[in-house]
């Protein structure tokens, strides 16, 4: 019997323990319940992953260089097709971080099909796209943002989503750019999440229809319009006359675009670091609901800031009211035009030929061309005014042989410059040639005068060379008449 009471002493003393035991257990229990408690609480306030940007513009757009600058990046290479990237988005409030996914289609439609790797129907929820224009040639600015929205429509259309679901994604983006308020900077609450502003009364929940214009086209996703390479302003108003006028007219039209996509516009420059730390709050805003207390940006022209849901017809018509030399409603092709491009004549190279080949060429020409007997028929009316002089005395045979046009030689080409001096030379010569000729000492040079005249010949006086030759005729009769009476008195 002693054993069975030792057994029961036993339980009884150890009745204590075990209360202990359960107790512990139960706070242990409670300790797990609360740590599995926090974790999944952090979990579903932890930042999504999977979040994709869409990334369109033509080559040399500046596209992928402000990207890899958000990303903090130099971006060095040029990629071809669709280039892969990534942002890490960090939540200071929480300590944690994901990576936002970047996808950038090359400028060459012909890679558009490489949009079916980086958007597909169940993560097109999860996507922002980007249209980047170049503001340095802003004549292309209108008709690259609308070839790429009509891309993006298109690769849209061929995704099998359900018409529920893509109802559903409009009617989203709708009531994202109906609900759109300003927060002030003094806001309380989380400097990164997104605070809601507590509406106090019913009135603050009152939505305003959309305009007549706005969100004519919804792609059911968040669409963001970069103009990059602003600082390029400078230089289309000095080298392309530029003036406020120009960039008023591409931003009232580049407005008008984002309405009809619900759009958000920001003017960017990564040579001059303007607007990039506000393109990255913008877009992590839209992507992940942090808090954005910026507002709209109007004033420079260079610095522009249009958020989603802030802008309608009346306030881009604030801009019409600068127009003197175009209307609103004109063509963007029309004013903003393509300045000539200026070609290059050193650009053409220009190949030499072969020596035989002209050599040759030219030997073929020398023996098309006919011979040329000017030399021939130019001796015989020089050889009277090389000869000696003649051993007759008698005047008309000298005159005959000067006066006729046959008799005249041809100018020397080369002597072009100082043929109206010789001529006038040869005038006043002459003039005191025929005065001497006519006196009455000498009756020989006016038999000369008298024969030529009944000849009907008369000497031709505008020929240089023509008169030279009667000068050098001249002397020679007036000697000759000279030497006349003394020999007849001899």
């Amino acid at each position: 019997m002693a054993p069975v009471q030792e057994k029961k002493l036993l339980g009884a003393a150890g009745a204590p323990d075990t209360l202990e035991n359960t107790i512990e257990d139960e706070e242990g229990q409670n300790l797990w319940s609360s740590i599995l408690s926090e974790v999944s609480t952090r979990s579903l306030s932890k930042l999504p992953s999977g979040k994709n940007i869409l990334v369109f513009g033509e080559d040399g757009s500046g596209k992928t260089t402000i990207m890899a600058k958000l990303q903090g990046a130099e971006h060095n290479k040029n990629g071809r097709g669709l280039e892969f990237l990534y942002l890490i988005v960090h939540d200071e409030d929480r300590d944690d971080q994901t990576r936002c996914n970047v996808w950038i289609l090359d400028g060459d439609l012909y890679h558009k099909g490489l949009l079916k790797f980086a958007a597909s129907a169940e993560s097109l929820t999860d996507t922002l796209a980007v249209f980047v224009a170049d503001m340095s040639r802003p004549w292309t600015i209108m008709e690259s943002i609308q070839k790429w929205a009509s891309v993006l429509r298109e690769h849209i259309d061929k995704l099998k989503i359900l018409p529920e679901e893509m109802r559903r994604l409009e009617q989203e983006l709708v009531k994202h750019f109906q609900e759109y308020v300003e927060l002030e900077e003094a806001s309380q609450g989380s400097p990164q999440r997104r605070g809601h502003p507590v509406s106090g009364t019913e009135d603050e929940e009152v939505v305003l229809p959309l305009g007549e214009n706005v969100l004519t086209h919804n792609l059911g996703i968040p669409v963001l319009v970069v103009c990059t390479k602003c600082d390029a302003v400078s230089v289309l108003e000095k080298e392309h006359d530029y003036r406020e006028e120009h960039f008023d007219f591409i931003q009232s039209h580049i407005r008008r675009f984002c309405l009809q996509y619900g759009a958000a516009l920001i003017y960017t420059s990564v040579k001059e670091e303007k607007n990039l730390d506000l393109l990255y709050k913008y877009i992590v805003h839209k992507m992940y609901d942090f808090q954005f207390t910026t507002p709209a940006l109007v004033v420079e022209k260079d610095a522009v800031f249009i958020p989603s849901g802030w802008d309608n017809e009346k306030k881009i018509a604030i801009l019409h009211e600068n127009f003197t030399t175009v209307k609103p409603e004109d063509a963007f092709e029309d004013f903003i035009v393509k300045p000539p491009v200026r070609k290059l004549v050193h650009d053409k190279e220009v190949a030499a030929e072969d020596e035989q080949v002209f050599l040759m060429k030219q030997q073929s020409l020398l023996a098309k061309q006919p011979a040329t007997p000017t030399r021939a028929n130019d001796s015989p009316a020089r050889a009277p005014t090389g000869s000696p002089r003649p051993s007759s005395r008698s005047g008309p045979a000298n005159v005959a042989s000067v006066s006729p046009m046959t008799a005249v030689k041809k100018p020397d080409p080369n002597m072009k410059g100082a043929a109206a001096n010789e001529g006038v030379l040869a005038n006043f010569f002459n003039s005191l040639l025929s005065k001497k000729t006519g006196s009455p000492g000498s009756p020989s040079a006016g038999g000369v005068q008298s024969s030529a005249k009944k000849a009907g010949q008369k000497p031709v006086l505008t020929d240089v060379q023509a008169e030279l030759d009667r000068m050098t005729r001249k002397p020679d009769s007036i000697s000759a008449n000279d030497t006349s009476p003394t020999e007849n008195e001899d």
